[in-house]
Protein backbone atom coordinates (compact mmCIF):
# COMPACT_ATOMS: atom_id res chain seq x y z
CA UNK A 1 0.00 0.00 0.00
CA UNK A 2 2.89 2.34 0.28
CA UNK A 3 3.00 2.45 -3.39
CA UNK A 4 -0.23 4.15 -3.63
CA UNK A 5 0.70 6.90 -1.74
CA UNK A 6 3.71 7.54 -4.34
CA UNK A 7 3.27 10.58 -6.22
CA UNK A 8 2.20 9.37 -10.06
CA UNK A 9 2.16 11.60 -12.94
CA UNK A 10 1.49 10.68 -16.95
CA UNK A 11 3.74 10.60 -19.33
CA UNK A 12 3.48 13.33 -21.67
CA UNK A 13 4.61 11.23 -24.63
CA UNK A 14 2.74 7.65 -24.25
CA UNK A 15 0.10 8.94 -21.65
CA UNK A 16 1.31 5.53 -19.24
CA UNK A 17 0.99 6.31 -15.83
CA UNK A 18 3.98 5.70 -13.28
CA UNK A 19 5.55 7.12 -10.37
CA UNK A 20 6.47 10.51 -10.56
CA UNK A 21 10.47 9.10 -9.43
CA UNK A 22 10.68 7.35 -12.98
CA UNK A 23 9.60 9.49 -15.38
CA UNK A 24 13.00 10.36 -16.36
CA UNK A 25 14.20 6.65 -16.85
CA UNK A 26 11.27 6.16 -18.91
CA UNK A 27 12.05 8.89 -21.32
CA UNK A 28 15.12 8.55 -21.82
CA UNK A 29 14.45 5.10 -22.38
CA UNK A 30 11.93 5.86 -25.20
CA UNK A 31 8.74 5.02 -22.98
CA UNK A 32 9.77 1.53 -22.98
CA UNK A 33 12.37 0.32 -20.62
CA UNK A 34 10.50 2.07 -17.56
CA UNK A 35 7.06 0.39 -18.00
CA UNK A 36 8.30 -2.77 -16.16
CA UNK A 37 9.18 -1.58 -12.60
CA UNK A 38 7.60 -2.44 -8.97
CA UNK A 39 6.05 0.78 -8.58
CA UNK A 40 4.28 0.78 -12.46
CA UNK A 41 3.16 -2.70 -11.98
CA UNK A 42 1.34 -2.02 -8.78
CA UNK A 43 -0.29 1.17 -10.24
CA UNK A 44 -1.47 -0.49 -13.13
CA UNK A 45 -2.81 -3.68 -10.56
CA UNK A 46 -4.04 -1.38 -8.45
CA UNK A 47 -6.05 0.37 -11.89
CA UNK A 48 -7.36 -3.49 -13.05
CA UNK A 49 -9.31 -3.06 -9.64
CA UNK A 50 -11.14 -0.66 -10.09
CA UNK A 51 -9.28 1.70 -8.30
CA UNK A 52 -7.92 5.03 -8.91
CA UNK A 53 -4.76 6.94 -9.46
CA UNK A 54 -4.54 10.50 -7.86
CA UNK A 55 -1.65 12.66 -7.84
CA UNK A 56 -0.27 14.26 -4.72
CA UNK A 57 -1.96 17.33 -4.53
CA UNK A 58 0.47 18.66 -2.32
CA UNK A 59 3.09 18.55 -4.79
CA UNK A 60 3.60 22.07 -6.89
CA UNK A 61 3.28 21.11 -10.23
CA UNK A 62 4.38 23.09 -13.33
CA UNK A 63 1.22 25.03 -15.31
CA UNK A 64 1.91 22.20 -18.05
CA UNK A 65 1.28 19.05 -16.16
CA UNK A 66 -2.21 20.45 -15.47
CA UNK A 67 -3.21 19.43 -19.38
CA UNK A 68 -1.70 15.94 -19.10
CA UNK A 69 -3.12 13.23 -21.90
CA UNK A 70 -5.77 11.30 -20.55
CA UNK A 71 -5.43 8.21 -18.25
CA UNK A 72 -6.64 5.96 -21.22
CA UNK A 73 -6.14 6.09 -25.15
CA UNK A 74 -8.70 4.92 -27.85
CA UNK A 75 -5.72 4.62 -30.08
CA UNK A 76 -2.30 3.86 -29.40
CA UNK A 77 -0.43 7.04 -28.25
CA UNK A 78 2.41 6.14 -30.54
CA UNK A 79 0.26 6.66 -33.71
CA UNK A 80 -0.69 10.01 -32.61
CA UNK A 81 2.23 11.74 -30.57
CA UNK A 82 5.51 12.58 -32.11
CA UNK A 83 8.47 9.89 -31.40
CA UNK A 84 11.38 10.99 -29.26
CA UNK A 85 14.48 10.93 -30.48
CA UNK A 86 16.50 7.88 -29.00
CA UNK A 87 19.58 8.82 -27.64
CA UNK A 88 20.56 4.70 -27.44
CA UNK A 89 23.68 4.01 -30.21
CA UNK A 90 22.06 0.83 -31.36
CA UNK A 91 18.70 1.99 -31.48
CA UNK A 92 20.19 4.37 -34.30
CA UNK A 93 21.87 1.17 -36.04
CA UNK A 94 18.49 -0.93 -35.86
CA UNK A 95 16.56 2.48 -37.33
CA UNK A 96 19.28 2.89 -39.91
CA UNK A 97 19.41 -0.75 -40.62
CA UNK A 98 15.60 -0.96 -41.19
CA UNK A 99 15.35 1.99 -43.33
CA UNK A 100 18.11 0.90 -45.60
CA UNK A 101 16.17 -2.38 -45.62
CA UNK A 102 12.74 -0.61 -46.40
CA UNK A 103 14.51 1.40 -49.52
CA UNK A 104 16.68 -1.33 -50.61
CA UNK A 105 13.79 -2.87 -53.18
CA UNK A 106 12.95 1.01 -54.27
CA UNK A 107 16.33 1.40 -55.51
CA UNK A 108 16.61 -1.48 -57.10
CA UNK A 109 12.62 -0.55 -59.22
CA UNK A 110 14.62 2.39 -59.79
CA UNK A 111 17.43 1.04 -61.20
CA UNK A 112 16.15 -1.51 -62.92
CA UNK A 113 13.68 1.21 -64.50
CA UNK A 114 16.45 2.86 -65.61
CA UNK A 115 17.95 0.29 -66.94
CA UNK A 116 15.12 -1.13 -69.06
CA UNK A 117 14.35 2.64 -70.07
CA UNK A 118 18.42 2.57 -72.02
CA UNK A 119 18.15 2.58 -75.45
CA UNK A 120 20.14 -0.40 -77.08
CA UNK A 121 22.49 1.67 -78.14
CA UNK A 122 23.44 2.69 -74.73
CA UNK A 123 23.25 -0.65 -73.64
CA UNK A 124 25.63 -1.89 -75.53
CA UNK A 125 28.02 0.86 -75.90
CA UNK A 126 31.66 -0.20 -75.38
CA UNK A 127 33.33 -0.05 -72.20
CA UNK A 128 37.22 -1.36 -73.01
CA UNK A 129 39.56 -1.40 -75.67
CA UNK A 130 38.74 -5.15 -76.08
CA UNK A 131 34.92 -4.35 -76.96
CA UNK A 132 35.99 -1.36 -78.99
CA UNK A 133 35.04 -2.31 -82.77
CA UNK A 134 36.75 -0.32 -85.74
CA UNK A 135 38.94 2.61 -85.83
CA UNK A 136 41.78 -0.28 -86.48
CA UNK A 137 44.51 2.60 -87.76
CA UNK A 138 43.79 4.69 -84.10
CA UNK A 139 43.20 1.93 -81.70
CA UNK A 140 43.91 -1.47 -82.78
CA UNK A 141 46.73 -3.31 -82.04
CA UNK A 142 49.02 -1.14 -84.01
CA UNK A 143 47.18 1.84 -84.04
CA UNK A 144 48.38 5.13 -82.84
CA UNK A 145 46.05 6.00 -80.11
CA UNK A 146 45.91 2.70 -78.36
CA UNK A 147 49.68 3.01 -76.77
CA UNK A 148 49.26 6.50 -76.23
CA UNK A 149 46.03 5.12 -73.77
CA UNK A 150 48.13 2.30 -72.45
CA UNK A 151 50.77 4.17 -71.10
CA UNK A 152 48.63 7.17 -69.87
CA UNK A 153 49.96 9.96 -72.01
CA UNK A 154 47.28 11.42 -73.46
CA UNK A 155 47.50 14.64 -75.35
CA UNK A 156 45.06 17.36 -75.85
CA UNK A 157 43.38 16.14 -79.19
CA UNK A 158 40.34 16.80 -81.70
CA UNK A 159 38.56 13.37 -82.38
CA UNK A 160 37.21 14.19 -85.54
CA UNK A 161 34.80 11.72 -87.82
CA UNK A 162 31.25 11.28 -88.83
CA UNK A 163 28.45 10.75 -86.75
CA UNK A 164 28.01 6.58 -84.88
CA UNK A 165 31.72 6.19 -85.51
CA UNK A 166 32.86 6.27 -81.85
CA UNK A 167 33.89 9.24 -81.08
CA UNK A 168 32.03 9.73 -77.46
CA UNK A 169 32.27 5.82 -76.52
CA UNK A 170 36.44 6.11 -77.40
CA UNK A 171 36.55 9.09 -75.38
CA UNK A 172 34.54 7.42 -72.75
CA UNK A 173 37.02 4.13 -72.74
CA UNK A 174 40.02 7.16 -72.23
CA UNK A 175 38.25 7.99 -69.02
CA UNK A 176 38.51 4.47 -67.60
CA UNK A 177 42.05 3.55 -68.74
CA UNK A 178 43.56 6.83 -67.46
CA UNK A 179 44.65 8.12 -63.85
CA UNK A 180 43.64 11.49 -64.53
CA UNK A 181 40.72 12.98 -63.49
CA UNK A 182 37.81 13.07 -65.71
CA UNK A 183 34.98 15.82 -66.51
CA UNK A 184 32.64 15.53 -69.71
CA UNK A 185 30.74 18.39 -71.44
CA UNK A 186 28.72 19.41 -74.27
CA UNK A 187 28.74 22.14 -76.36
CA UNK A 188 25.29 21.91 -76.67
CA UNK A 189 24.01 22.29 -72.91
CA UNK A 190 27.33 24.16 -71.05
CA UNK A 191 28.06 27.45 -71.40
CA UNK A 192 31.07 29.43 -70.70
CA UNK A 193 30.62 29.49 -67.32
CA UNK A 194 30.30 25.92 -67.10
CA UNK A 195 33.84 25.64 -69.00
CA UNK A 196 35.79 28.28 -67.26
CA UNK A 197 34.36 26.46 -63.43
CA UNK A 198 35.18 23.40 -64.53
CA UNK A 199 38.84 24.58 -65.88
CA UNK A 200 39.18 26.52 -62.55
CA UNK A 201 38.40 23.47 -60.60
CA UNK A 202 41.28 21.99 -62.92
CA UNK A 203 44.24 24.42 -61.68
CA UNK A 204 42.84 23.95 -58.14
CA UNK A 205 43.00 20.08 -58.08
CA UNK A 206 46.36 19.74 -59.96
CA UNK A 207 47.92 22.47 -56.99
CA UNK A 208 46.24 20.44 -54.19
CA UNK A 209 46.39 16.39 -55.22
CA UNK A 210 49.26 16.87 -58.79
CA UNK A 211 46.56 15.08 -60.64
CA UNK A 212 45.67 15.95 -64.22
CA UNK A 213 42.51 16.79 -65.95
CA UNK A 214 41.01 15.28 -68.93
CA UNK A 215 38.25 17.49 -70.47
CA UNK A 216 36.15 16.01 -72.78
CA UNK A 217 33.76 18.48 -74.53
CA UNK A 218 31.21 17.27 -77.06
CA UNK A 219 29.94 18.99 -79.90
CA UNK A 220 33.32 21.14 -79.86
CA UNK A 221 32.56 22.73 -82.80
CA UNK A 222 29.53 24.45 -81.89
CA UNK A 223 31.71 26.42 -79.38
CA UNK A 224 32.08 30.36 -80.67
CA UNK A 225 35.30 32.15 -81.06
CA UNK A 226 34.79 33.70 -77.68
CA UNK A 227 34.33 30.26 -75.92
CA UNK A 228 37.51 28.61 -77.46
CA UNK A 229 39.45 31.07 -76.55
CA UNK A 230 39.33 30.42 -73.14
CA UNK A 231 40.50 27.14 -73.19
CA UNK A 232 43.66 28.34 -74.59
CA UNK A 233 45.69 28.91 -71.52
CA UNK A 234 44.81 26.49 -69.62
CA UNK A 235 45.59 24.14 -72.53
CA UNK A 236 48.67 25.70 -73.52
CA UNK A 237 49.91 25.46 -69.63
CA UNK A 238 48.86 21.85 -69.20
CA UNK A 239 46.61 22.08 -66.44
CA UNK A 240 44.12 20.29 -68.66
CA UNK A 241 44.18 17.80 -71.24
CA UNK A 242 41.85 18.40 -74.12
CA UNK A 243 39.27 15.96 -76.35
CA UNK A 244 37.36 17.54 -78.38
CA UNK A 245 34.86 15.41 -80.62
CA UNK A 246 33.49 17.64 -83.80
CA UNK A 247 31.90 16.15 -87.28
CA UNK A 248 32.68 19.43 -88.48
CA UNK A 249 36.45 19.83 -90.18
CA UNK A 250 38.57 21.25 -87.59
CA UNK A 251 40.14 23.21 -89.84
CA UNK A 252 36.96 25.19 -90.38
CA UNK A 253 35.09 25.08 -87.21
CA UNK A 254 38.20 25.05 -84.50
CA UNK A 255 40.38 28.23 -83.80
CA UNK A 256 43.53 27.74 -85.25
CA UNK A 257 45.24 28.72 -82.16
CA UNK A 258 43.76 25.96 -79.97
CA UNK A 259 43.44 23.40 -83.36
CA UNK A 260 47.58 24.13 -83.03
CA UNK A 261 47.93 22.76 -79.50
CA UNK A 262 46.01 19.36 -79.99
CA UNK A 263 46.87 16.93 -81.99
CA UNK A 264 43.51 15.77 -84.66
CA UNK A 265 42.64 12.29 -84.90
CA UNK A 266 40.68 11.53 -88.25
CA UNK A 267 37.64 8.64 -87.07
CA UNK A 268 36.44 7.07 -90.05
CA UNK A 269 32.68 5.62 -91.06
CA UNK A 270 32.35 2.09 -90.12
CA UNK A 271 32.41 -0.48 -92.49
CA UNK A 272 29.60 -2.87 -93.56
CA UNK A 273 31.75 -5.69 -91.55
CA UNK A 274 31.46 -3.83 -88.63
CA UNK A 275 28.37 -2.76 -88.29
CA UNK A 276 27.79 -6.40 -88.60
CA UNK A 277 29.18 -7.38 -85.74
CA UNK A 278 28.29 -4.64 -83.54
CA UNK A 279 24.41 -5.48 -84.65
CA UNK A 280 24.97 -9.33 -83.87
CA UNK A 281 26.52 -8.05 -80.17
CA UNK A 282 23.45 -5.89 -79.93
CA UNK A 283 21.16 -8.62 -80.81
CA UNK A 284 22.58 -11.09 -78.43
CA UNK A 285 22.15 -8.20 -75.65
CA UNK A 286 18.38 -7.82 -76.41
CA UNK A 287 18.07 -12.16 -76.23
CA UNK A 288 19.66 -12.31 -73.44
CA UNK A 289 17.53 -9.12 -71.60
CA UNK A 290 14.86 -11.10 -72.99
CA UNK A 291 15.61 -14.21 -71.84
CA UNK A 292 14.90 -15.70 -74.98
CA UNK A 293 16.47 -19.22 -76.52
CA UNK A 294 20.13 -19.34 -75.27
CA UNK A 295 20.44 -15.68 -75.22
CA UNK A 296 23.63 -14.79 -77.00
CA UNK A 297 25.09 -17.96 -77.36
CA UNK A 298 21.74 -18.94 -80.35
CA UNK A 299 23.75 -18.81 -83.13
CA UNK A 300 22.35 -16.45 -86.17
CA UNK A 301 20.22 -17.85 -89.06
CA UNK A 302 20.52 -17.52 -92.71
CA UNK A 303 17.74 -15.04 -92.86
CA UNK A 304 18.64 -12.69 -89.49
CA UNK A 305 22.33 -12.68 -90.81
CA UNK A 306 20.67 -11.21 -94.47
CA UNK A 307 18.56 -8.70 -92.09
CA UNK A 308 21.58 -7.05 -89.96
CA UNK A 309 23.55 -7.27 -93.41
CA UNK A 310 20.80 -5.05 -95.04
CA UNK A 311 20.54 -2.79 -91.91
CA UNK A 312 24.43 -2.56 -91.84
CA UNK A 313 24.30 -1.33 -95.53
CA UNK A 314 21.54 0.68 -95.26
CA UNK A 315 23.00 2.73 -91.75
CA UNK A 316 25.83 4.70 -94.00
CA UNK A 317 28.49 3.41 -91.53
CA UNK A 318 26.32 5.20 -88.20
CA UNK A 319 26.52 2.31 -85.27
CA UNK A 320 24.03 4.72 -83.50
CA UNK A 321 21.75 5.22 -86.04
CA UNK A 322 21.80 1.23 -86.87
CA UNK A 323 21.45 0.17 -83.04
CA UNK A 324 18.40 2.63 -82.94
CA UNK A 325 16.90 1.03 -86.32
CA UNK A 326 17.36 -2.59 -85.09
CA UNK A 327 15.81 -1.45 -81.99
CA UNK A 328 12.80 -0.31 -83.41
CA UNK A 329 12.64 -3.69 -85.73
CA UNK A 330 12.90 -5.84 -82.79
CA UNK A 331 9.64 -4.26 -81.54
CA UNK A 332 7.71 -4.74 -84.34
CA UNK A 333 8.14 -8.71 -84.12
CA UNK A 334 5.23 -10.46 -83.16
CA UNK A 335 6.65 -12.15 -80.47
CA UNK A 336 10.30 -12.24 -78.74
CA UNK A 337 11.26 -15.61 -79.99
CA UNK A 338 10.21 -14.61 -83.85
CA UNK A 339 13.29 -14.36 -86.18
CA UNK A 340 14.51 -10.67 -87.58
CA UNK A 341 13.52 -10.44 -91.33
CA UNK A 342 14.63 -8.64 -94.17
CA UNK A 343 11.14 -6.90 -94.47
CA UNK A 344 10.88 -5.68 -90.83
CA UNK A 345 14.18 -3.71 -91.13
CA UNK A 346 13.10 -1.62 -94.38
CA UNK A 347 9.45 -1.43 -92.63
CA UNK A 348 11.66 0.09 -89.48
CA UNK A 349 14.60 2.12 -91.53
CA UNK A 350 13.21 5.32 -92.42
CA UNK A 351 16.11 6.65 -94.61
CA UNK A 352 15.06 10.38 -93.56
CA UNK A 353 18.51 11.65 -93.27
CA UNK A 354 21.67 10.92 -95.50
CA UNK A 355 25.07 12.03 -94.69
CA UNK A 356 25.52 15.43 -96.03
CA UNK A 357 25.12 18.69 -93.97
CA UNK A 358 24.30 22.03 -96.32
CA UNK A 359 26.40 24.49 -94.13
CA UNK A 360 29.18 21.68 -93.47
CA UNK A 361 31.73 19.61 -95.35
CA UNK A 362 29.89 17.12 -96.89
CA UNK A 363 28.34 20.25 -99.03
CA UNK A 364 31.60 21.31 -100.15
CA UNK A 365 32.57 17.42 -100.87
CA UNK A 366 29.31 16.17 -102.63
CA UNK A 367 29.29 19.70 -104.75
CA UNK A 368 33.26 19.18 -105.77
CA UNK A 369 32.31 15.60 -106.65
CA UNK A 370 29.54 16.94 -108.80
CA UNK A 371 31.67 19.22 -110.81
CA UNK A 372 34.76 16.79 -111.26
CA UNK A 373 32.54 14.33 -112.95
CA UNK A 374 30.89 16.69 -115.56
CA UNK A 375 34.57 17.78 -115.96
CA UNK A 376 35.63 13.93 -116.07
CA UNK A 377 32.40 13.29 -118.65
CA UNK A 378 31.52 10.72 -116.38
CA UNK A 379 27.84 11.26 -116.55
CA UNK A 380 26.94 8.39 -114.28
CA UNK A 381 28.53 9.58 -111.87
CA UNK A 382 27.24 13.44 -111.84
CA UNK A 383 23.67 11.94 -111.81
CA UNK A 384 24.85 10.31 -108.59
CA UNK A 385 26.47 12.96 -106.87
CA UNK A 386 23.60 15.20 -107.94
CA UNK A 387 21.08 12.82 -106.33
CA UNK A 388 22.74 13.09 -103.13
CA UNK A 389 22.00 16.68 -103.18
CA UNK A 390 18.89 16.94 -103.81
CA UNK A 391 17.40 13.94 -101.89
CA UNK A 392 19.31 15.50 -98.81
CA UNK A 393 17.41 18.67 -99.26
CA UNK A 394 19.86 20.88 -101.18
CA UNK A 395 18.56 23.94 -102.51
CA UNK A 396 18.18 23.22 -106.47
CA UNK A 397 19.29 27.02 -107.08
CA UNK A 398 22.56 26.23 -105.16
CA UNK A 399 23.49 23.70 -107.66
CA UNK A 400 22.06 25.33 -110.60
CA UNK A 401 24.27 28.47 -109.92
CA UNK A 402 27.50 25.94 -110.03
CA UNK A 403 25.83 24.02 -113.27
CA UNK A 404 25.84 28.06 -114.74
CA UNK A 405 29.38 28.10 -113.61
CA UNK A 406 30.77 24.56 -115.02
CA UNK A 407 29.18 24.92 -118.44
CA UNK A 408 31.05 28.13 -118.66
CA UNK A 409 34.98 27.09 -117.05
CA UNK A 410 34.62 23.56 -118.18
CA UNK A 411 32.83 23.63 -121.24
CA UNK A 412 33.20 26.68 -121.94
CA UNK A 413 34.02 27.57 -126.32
CA UNK A 414 33.56 23.97 -127.14
CA UNK A 415 30.19 24.35 -126.36
CA UNK A 416 29.00 27.47 -127.00
CA UNK A 417 24.98 25.94 -126.66
CA UNK A 418 25.90 24.92 -122.69
CA UNK A 419 25.82 28.41 -121.18
CA UNK A 420 22.69 29.28 -122.47
CA UNK A 421 21.31 25.70 -121.62
CA UNK A 422 22.56 26.26 -118.33
CA UNK A 423 20.89 29.40 -117.73
CA UNK A 424 17.41 28.02 -119.01
CA UNK A 425 17.76 25.43 -116.28
CA UNK A 426 18.36 27.85 -113.73
CA UNK A 427 15.04 30.29 -114.95
CA UNK A 428 12.99 26.85 -114.97
CA UNK A 429 14.31 25.95 -111.48
CA UNK A 430 13.74 29.33 -110.27
CA UNK A 431 9.84 28.93 -111.39
CA UNK A 432 8.89 25.55 -110.44
CA UNK A 433 11.02 24.37 -107.54
CA UNK A 434 11.49 21.39 -105.83
CA UNK A 435 10.47 18.42 -106.78
CA UNK A 436 9.97 18.92 -110.38
CA UNK A 437 12.98 20.53 -111.21
CA UNK A 438 15.10 17.77 -110.62
CA UNK A 439 14.51 16.16 -113.90
CA UNK A 440 15.40 19.88 -115.49
CA UNK A 441 18.77 19.92 -113.57
CA UNK A 442 19.55 15.96 -114.24
CA UNK A 443 18.72 17.14 -118.17
CA UNK A 444 21.85 19.98 -117.85
CA UNK A 445 24.16 17.37 -116.13
CA UNK A 446 24.09 14.44 -118.52
CA UNK A 447 24.30 17.66 -121.35
CA UNK A 448 27.31 18.93 -119.46
CA UNK A 449 29.12 15.83 -118.67
CA UNK A 450 28.79 14.00 -122.18
CA UNK A 451 29.64 17.26 -124.48
CA UNK A 452 33.37 18.67 -125.61
CA UNK A 453 35.05 19.99 -122.97
CA UNK A 454 37.34 23.18 -123.08
CA UNK A 455 39.26 25.20 -120.66
CA UNK A 456 41.23 28.12 -123.34
CA UNK A 457 38.98 30.86 -121.86
CA UNK A 458 39.00 29.70 -118.45
CA UNK A 459 42.99 29.29 -118.10
CA UNK A 460 43.40 32.24 -120.12
CA UNK A 461 41.68 34.63 -117.62
CA UNK A 462 43.06 32.56 -114.81
CA UNK A 463 46.80 33.91 -116.22
CA UNK A 464 45.24 37.57 -116.69
CA UNK A 465 44.70 37.65 -112.96
CA UNK A 466 48.26 36.18 -112.38
CA UNK A 467 49.86 39.20 -114.25
CA UNK A 468 47.62 41.82 -112.23
CA UNK A 469 48.54 40.74 -109.53
CA UNK A 470 52.22 40.34 -109.54
CA UNK A 471 52.54 42.83 -111.76
CA UNK A 472 51.77 47.13 -111.77
CA UNK A 473 49.26 48.33 -113.23
CA UNK A 474 50.45 49.57 -116.76
CA UNK A 475 48.58 53.08 -118.11
CA UNK A 476 46.63 52.47 -120.93
CA UNK A 477 48.33 53.37 -124.55
CA UNK A 478 47.17 56.96 -125.62
CA UNK A 479 45.85 55.84 -128.80
CA UNK A 480 43.09 53.49 -127.23
CA UNK A 481 42.12 56.49 -124.88
CA UNK A 482 38.59 58.20 -125.16
CA UNK A 483 38.88 61.69 -125.97
CA UNK A 484 35.56 63.41 -125.28
CA UNK A 485 36.89 67.20 -123.92
CA UNK A 486 39.26 69.39 -126.28
CA UNK A 487 41.64 68.93 -123.34
CA UNK A 488 42.00 65.35 -123.15
CA UNK A 489 42.35 65.65 -127.12
CA UNK A 490 45.20 68.13 -126.66
CA UNK A 491 47.13 65.89 -124.26
CA UNK A 492 47.13 63.16 -127.04
CA UNK A 493 44.42 61.23 -126.02
CA UNK A 494 43.08 59.35 -129.25
CA UNK A 495 46.09 60.35 -131.32
CA UNK A 496 46.65 57.90 -134.28
CA UNK A 497 44.42 55.44 -133.53
CA UNK A 498 42.74 53.52 -136.49
CA UNK A 499 38.59 53.25 -136.88
CA UNK A 500 38.86 49.21 -137.88
CA UNK A 501 35.70 49.37 -140.04
CA UNK A 502 37.13 52.14 -141.98
CA UNK A 503 39.47 49.58 -143.02
CA UNK A 504 39.36 46.50 -145.51
CA UNK A 505 42.88 45.29 -144.67
CA UNK A 506 44.02 43.97 -141.57
CA UNK A 507 45.04 46.85 -139.37
CA UNK A 508 48.44 47.14 -137.63
CA UNK A 509 47.19 48.45 -134.67
CA UNK A 510 48.54 47.59 -130.63
CA UNK A 511 46.40 47.19 -127.72
CA UNK A 512 48.24 45.91 -125.10
CA UNK A 513 50.50 48.55 -122.47
CA UNK A 514 53.89 48.62 -124.04
CA UNK A 515 55.47 46.34 -121.50
CA UNK A 516 53.41 43.46 -122.21
CA UNK A 517 53.67 43.89 -126.09
CA UNK A 518 53.55 39.99 -127.19
CA UNK A 519 52.37 38.82 -124.14
CA UNK A 520 49.69 35.65 -125.29
CA UNK A 521 47.10 34.82 -122.56
CA UNK A 522 44.94 32.68 -124.73
CA UNK A 523 47.18 29.19 -125.73
CA UNK A 524 49.65 30.73 -123.98
CA UNK A 525 50.93 27.31 -123.16
CA UNK A 526 50.97 26.06 -126.68
CA UNK A 527 53.08 29.38 -127.90
CA UNK A 528 55.73 28.63 -124.80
Amino acid sequence: MSNQKESHVNCPICGKTMAAAEINAHLDANCQAATGTATTRSVQSHLNMGGKVTPNTKETKPASETRMAPLFQLKSPQATQPKRPSTNPSSFKKEDHAIATSSTPLKRQKREAAQEAMPLAAKVRPLSLSEFVGQEELVGEHGVLRPLMESDRIPSMILWGPPGCGKTTMARIISKTTKARFVELSATSHGSSDVRKVFEEAKGHLMLTNQRTIVFIDEIHRFNKAQQDLLLPFVEQGIVHLIGATTENPSFKVNSALLSRCRVFVLKQHTEDDLLEILKRALGRWRQDNKTEDSTAAPLTDTESEALRTLAIFSDGDARNALNTLEIALSLLPNKESPLLVETVKGAFQKSHLLYDRNGEQHYNIISALHKSIRGSDADAALYWLGRMLEAGEDPLYIARRLVRCASEDIGLADNTALPLAMAAYNACEKIGMPECDTILAHLVVHLAETKKSVRSYKAYNLVKSVIRQEPNYPVPLHIRNAPTTLMKGLGYGAGYKYNPDYEEPVEQTYLPDALQGRKFLDAEKES
